[in-house]
C-alpha cells in the first residue's frame, strides 16, 4: 500500500479545481488543444498549478485530461502523446511544494466502443498506453482516471495503467441526475460501478463533473452505502449560461458552493475537489472548511 493511500485513510486530500477555465482566462484560444499549452505556453500551465497550490490543493491534476493518442489525433498531435503527457507531469511536479502531490488527468477518449461506436478495445489500449507512460515517466505520485462514462472504457484505462505503472490508479464516472436516479452516459448505475471498482480493488473512486455540489451529495451517499473504500468527489459549479457579453458563468457561486462540502465529508468522501467553473476561490473556501471539520466523527 502506499503512502498516499494510507494517508487517504486518516485526512482528506483536497484537490484543484478546473484547468481548462483557468486555461482559457489565461489566453488559450478556443479550438485551440490545450494539452498543447504544455510546450507553447508551459508558464502559464504551471502559474495555475501554483494558484491551487496556494489556495491550499494537497494535491493538483496535470493538463493532460484530453492527452489520450485518440483525442490528441484531432489536433494532428497523436505521435507526441508521450511528450506532451511528460511534459505535463513535469510542470505540475515543478512547483509542487514538500508534502504536496501531483496526479496523473486521464480523461475519457470520446469515442464509443464497438457496437455502438468503431473503436475497439485494441485501440483504446494504444490511446492510453503512450499517456501513461509519458505521466509515469514525469514523476507523478498517483493517476486518475476520470470523467467516465462507459465503465467499459474506464477499465481498460485500468487495466493499462496497471500494466504501464506500479501507481496508486483512482478512478471517477460523471453520472447525471435523472427522475429514475443517477446514471452516467451509457446507462451505468452508481451500483454496477461500484460493484466492478470493488472486483478490481481500486483504491478509491468516486464521482466529478455535471452535477452540482448539492446533486453530487445524493451520489456520494449511495457509493458510501454501498462500499466502506474512500471516495473521491469533484462536483460542478453548477450549469454553464452564457451571459450578454459572450463569457460563461456558472449557476453555483463559491459560497453555494461550499456549503455541502461538510455533507461530502461526512458521506466519506477522502479525496475532493472541484471541477468545470471552480477556480482558486472554490479551493480557498473548501481548504478553510477541511483544515476545520473533525475528522474523528467519520473515523
Amino acid at each position: 500500500m502506499s503512502d498516499l493511500v494510507k494517508l487517504i485513510e486518516k485526512e482528506v486530500i483536497l484537490l484543484d479545481g478546473a484547468m481548462g477555465t483557468e486555461l482559457f482566462k489565461a489566453g488559450l484560444p478556443l479550438g485551440h488543444c490545450p494539452e498543447a499549452w504544455n510546450e507553447e505556453n508551459p508558464e502559464a500551465v504551471a502559474r495555475i498549478h501554483r494558484s491551487y497550490f496556494s489556495a491550499g490543493s494537497r494535491a493538483v491534476l496535470t493538463n493532460s485530461f484530453g492527452g489520450n493518442a485518440l483525442k490528441l489525433a484531432n489536433y494532428g498531435l497523436e505521435k507526441k502523446t508521450f511528450e506532451l503527457n511528460h511534459k505535463a507531469g513535469q510542470i505540475a511536479r515543478s512547483v509542487c511544494p514538500r508534502g504536496c502531490y501531483v496526479g496523473g488527468s486521464i480523461g475519457p477518449t470520446g469515442k464509443f466502443l464497438k457496437p455502438i461506436g468503431e473503436l475497439t478495445e485494441d485501440q483504446l489500449v494504444e490511446a492510453f498506453k503512450p499517456q501513461v507512460e509519458g505521466l509515469a515517466a514525469a514523476g507523478v505520485d498517483f493517476l486518475l482516471i476520470e470523467t467516465q462514462y462507459d465503465l467499459k472504457e474506464a477499465l481498460i484505462a485500468l487495466q493499462v495503467a496497471r500494466e504501464k505503472c506500479s501507481l496508486p490508479i483512482f478512478v471517477t464516472m460523471t453520472f447525471k441526475l435523472t427522475r429514475r436516479g443517477y446514471f452516467t452516459l451509457m446507462g451505468v448505475t452508481p451500483e454496477a460501478f461500484v460493484q466492478r471498482m470493488e472486483e478490481h480493488q481500486v483504491a478509491a473512486f468516486g464521482a466529478n463533473c455535471t452535477l452540482n455540489s448539492e446533486e453530487m451529495v445524493g451520489l456520494i451517499r449511495i457509493m458510501h452505502s454501498l462500499t466502506e473504500r474512500p471516495l473521491l468527489a469533484q462536483a460542478n459549479a453548477g450549469q454553464p449560461q452564457i451571459v450578454a457579453d459572450g463569457t460563461t458563468v456558472y449557476s453555483q457561486g463559491p459560497e453555494e458552493y461550499v456549503k455541502f462540502v461538510p455533507e461530502l465529508l461526512s458521506a466519506g468522501v477522502r479525496i475532493i475537489g472541484g471541477c468545470c467553473g471552480t477556480s482558486p476561490e472554490y479551493i480557498k473556501k473548501m481548504a478553510e472548511i477541511i483544515n476545520s471539520f473533525d475528522y474523528h466523527k467519520f473515523n
